[in-house]
């Protein structure tokens, strides 16, 4: 593991984050006037409690660290930046939600129990897993103990006793929340009748025969749907159309400022000239700071970890060789072979941190490494210095140990000095974090990497090619109002494009990414038929939009969600028909092929139905059909059914039961594990929707 992921520091950051439910050490509340009043940092409020906007942000940039650290990337899409988002939300909501819970039920955690987390018999798997030792796989107690007692003598401001306060914080709270959840858990019981009902409903087997008009049979366009029906099936679903938070919908046209072919041609231009140069070039490290867009620096690279063009050249090739232009991740691209050897595959390697900053710069920082490399080559053990002096306090505890590592885990320098040094060498070097004083220990395995330097120019559009898509966008923009939109785009021949229901903390629409901007104008200054108040510049779009549906928070009306009731509205105006055209069959019949021969369709026999899994064959799950089914009586024949698939009848031929149950345990205990599975989210729900929500977000992000 790299010795930058076992800081102390940045795993107490990973560790706050990991439970939705644990407690970040500090109310996330405000006092004062309410949002609307004008009260500018609260972020939303959960059942009459304020969510601070800073304390929101912290939790963000927590959450959005341990995202990077975990997969290591160095940026963020918008669509993770707005998954992180939300669950920071989600975490700051349910921190509120819960607390009043365990205040209300007087739920704690005693001194005992919190030194038994920490030190105890029981020591919390969130702490335990960053003091044992890796070759035992036990835990390091000496190791535990010694950072408790640095922890006692801290200065209460230092950086690192803050993140240990929260952490114990977040364990704590975390105690609380599964001593509440035990006893929702423990509150769940299943009865003998539910187990044989259970039972029964998986192994009691019916034999029917069925008759089916189809929706399908009707086109959509031959049904006719009039404003009773819409109202009619909006009142008996008006439950689901629930909006939690509002919503936004808009129309948009886009002026594209890609780069043109004369700007592709312009940029492959400037990179051949570079090449002569490139080849010339005796500080190849210079060249690229100097003439690159992305200024890496050079490291040795085995096979796979190149750009797949170059993988295949440059492992054959002579040092000095340029190969290019090439273009790859949007940019025409140089790449000399700087060098070619043999080297260790992985490292084992030990180190000791000094920081610049507490060493009073990097000079003295240096010097106090060069004089720690003195004492070693003395015959100090390496070990005990690390212990002492290294700021990398986790690999400190272990003598400075960062365990083994291949290539790409270590930042350039610190993997420069380990691979291209010898067991036993002792070596000082620079990084972004310090100097540190590398210990080689062992090198293993043997291939051939080469050192890559690249010369990057991204392929942007001029300034011509941007003027131009702007002005055209400009004008468009002073020709359209509200009314016209639609008529000013099919003039200018352009496509209007579509985002549905768009939240307010959203930072991305269909086909355009880092919409933000645009998305807080919809919610912060428009209304409904508004047209946007100037062109946003959007990647590489220029964006003229209009706001055209608004969905507020609560209930929809019937307006809001009459197309999307639609298809459903077309089988209730269908299934009306079938039912009545089904209901004329029946009168009469005393068979169900009487019914079928009226109806104009076959009578289709099915077996081995079971209650638990509502299936016709070839259809479709048909709930209403099966629950009818075993709810008859042999030789019966059902009413219209309105099904999923179609319009039934139904008549039951026999049921085959299974054998009688005679040992419930099994079946309980199934149904136990389901509803455990279940409770917590169902909870969970239950007391957000009564803790009456509101998210003000789309005011600040």
């Amino acid at each position: 593991m790299s010795f930058l992921r076992e800081r102390m520091g940045t795993i107490l950051v990973v560790v706050i984050g990991l439970a939705l439910f644990a407690f970040i050490a500090g109310e996330v509340i405000t006092y004062g006037r309410s949002f609307m009043s004008g009260d500018r940092n609260t972020l939303g409020e959960v059942a009459g409690e304020k969510i601070a906007y800073e304390q929101y942000m912290d939790k963000v940039k927590q959450n959005t660290e341990m995202f990077m650290q975990q997969s290591g990337q160095t940026s963020l899409t918008p669509q993770i930046t707005d998954y992180v988002q939300e669950n920071s939300w989600n975490q700051a909501v349910s921190q509120i939600i819960l607390k009043k819970e365990l205040e209300k039920l007087g739920i704690v955690v005693g001194t005992d129990e919190t030194q038994s987390m920490i030190s105890g018999k029981n020591v919390s798997p969130q702490i335990a897993q960053y003091f044992t030792d890796q070759k035992t796989g036990q835990l390091n107690r000496e190791a535990l103990n010694n950072f408790l007692k640095q922890m006692q003598t801290a200065k209460p401001n230092d950086p690192m006793t803050q993140q240990w306060s929260n952490l114990v914080a977040s364990l704590i709270e975390g105690k609380r929340s599964e001593k509440y959840f035990s006893l929702v858990h423990n509150g769940l019981y299943v009865n003998s009748l539910e187990a044989t009902d259970s039972y029964e409903a998986k192994n009691k087997l019916a034999k029917f025969t069925y008759v089916e008009l189809a929706y399908s049979t009707i086109a959509d366009n031959k049904v006719t749907i009039s404003d009773d029906d819409y109202q009619t099936y909006y009142n008996e679903h008006k439950g689901q159309f629930k909006n939690p938070q509002e919503l936004r919908s808009l129309e948009f046209v886009s002026f594209n400022a890609s780069p043109s072919k004369e700007d592709t041609a312009a940029i492959k231009s400037q990179v051949e000239k570079l090449a002569a140069d490139f080849k010339a070039s005796t500080n190849d490290s210079l060249f690229v700071q100097i003439n690159s867009e992305t200024k890496a620096p050079l490291a040795y690279q085995k096979k796979g970890q190149l750009d797949p063009q170059l993988d295949s050249v440059m492992f054959t090739a002579a040092p000095g060789f340029v190969y290019g232009p090439y273009v790859s991740n949007g940019s025409y691209k140089l790449a000399k072979l700087v060098d070619s050897r043999v080297g260790p595959d992985s490292v084992t390697a030990r180190h000791i941190l000094i920081s610049a900053a507490t060493a009073g710069g990097i000079d003295k920082a240096k010097a106090k490494a060069d004089s720690l490399k003195k004492l070693i080559e003395g015959g100090r053990p390496f070990a005990e210095l690390a212990k002492n002096f290294s700021e990398d306090k986790q690999s400190g505890e272990k003598g400075g140990d960062v365990g083994t590592f291949g290539r790409g885990a270590m930042v350039p320098q610190f993997e420069e000095a380990a691979f291209n040094g010898k067991p036993g060498d002792l070596k000082v070097v620079e990084s972004q974090f310090g100097i540190h004083l590398i210990n080689v220990l062992s090198q293993k395995g043997s291939s051939k990497v080469v050192k890559v330097a690249t010369v990057d120019k991204p392929l942007v559009a001029s300034n011509k090619t941007q003027s131009a898509a702007y002005s055209k966008a400009q004008a468009f923009l002073g020709n359209v109002s509200g009314s016209n939109f639609a008529e000013e785009a099919k003039k200018e021949k352009l496509s209007i494009r579509n985002a549905e229901d768009v939240a307010g903390t959203a930072s991305t629409i269909p086909g355009v990414e880092s919409a933000r901007e645009l998305v807080k104008w919809a919610f912060n200054k428009a209304e409904k038929g508004d047209v946007v108040d100037q062109v946003y510049t959007l990647g590489d779009q220029y964006i003229v939009a209009r706001v055209t549906k608004i969905k507020p928070a609560g209930t929809l009306a019937l307006e809001d969600v009459k197309d999307m009731i639609k298809p459903e509205v077309l089988i209730q105006v269908k299934a009306k028909q079938f039912s009545s055209k089904l209901q004329s069959a029946l009168n009469g019949s005393s068979s169900i092929a009487q019914v079928a021969q009226k109806a104009g369709v076959q009578a289709i026999p099915v077996e081995n139905i079971v209650f638990a899994n509502p299936v016709i064959p070839g259809l479709s799950l048909e709930y209403k059909v099966i629950g009818t089914v075993f709810g008859m009586q042999p030789n019966k024949i059902s009413k219209p059914i309105e099904g999923a698939h179609g319009v039934y009848v139904v008549s039951l031929n026999s049921f085959q039961n299974p054998a009688p149950l005679t040992n419930n345990i099994r079946e309980k205990q199934q149904l136990s594990q389901t509803l455990l599975q279940q409770a917590d989210n169902r909870l969970f729900d239950a007391l957000k929707d009564k803790a009456n929500v509101k998210d003000y977000r789309f005011k600040f992000l």
